[in-house]
């Protein structure tokens, strides 16, 4: 008789969840007004559902924008320090290379990141314009729902 309390617990657990949602009840003697209040309360909860989902699925994708973004923030930090430090390198190199004409070596790396950077940027923009989750579907649901509530005879 160790659980009995935690049986307790449970039991009326079960019973409120039962009483806070109860089943649907079917009456014959149930009037057309009746049914039509139904009908039109749960049109609202649907529709208020609809809203909801919508949220819930913008919410995501702003969370998602926001993290890929932060994401390419600290790239582009860490890409900072180390082009500056393998541009220092390379200028060395190339300028070793063409009898320590500096100039020469500065603007053949130059240009070579320039290409780089540009490639970079293009990739991390388009990841970030690329949404994922359906936003238009959802919205293309509401937009269903809520020409279902307004005009109930196309149903």
């Amino acid at each position: 008789m160790r659980y009995a309390s935690c049986r307790n617990c449970v039991a009326s657990y079960v019973e409120a969840t039962v009483t806070a949602h109860p089943s649907i009840q079917i009456d014959p003697e149930t009037g057309i007004p009746d049914l039509i209040r139904r009908l039109a309360d749960d049109s609202k909860r649907l529709a208020s559902d609809e809203v909801r989902l919508a949220k819930l699925e913008m919410h995501q994708n702003v969370r998602s924008a926001v993290r890929g973004s932060i994401q390419l923030a600290i790239a582009l930090a860490f890409g900072i320090v180390a082009a500056v430090a393998l541009t220092v390198l390379l200028v060395m190199l190339v300028s070793a290379a063409l009898n320590h004409n500096y100039w020469a070596g500065a603007l053949i790396v130059g240009a070579v990141e320039l290409a780089g950077g540009g490639l970079l940027l293009k990739r991390g923009l388009s990841a970030v314009a690329t949404p994922s989750s359906t936003l238009a579907a959802s919205r293309e649901s509401l937009k269903d729902t809520a020409a279902w509530v307004r005009h109930p005879a196309r149903r």
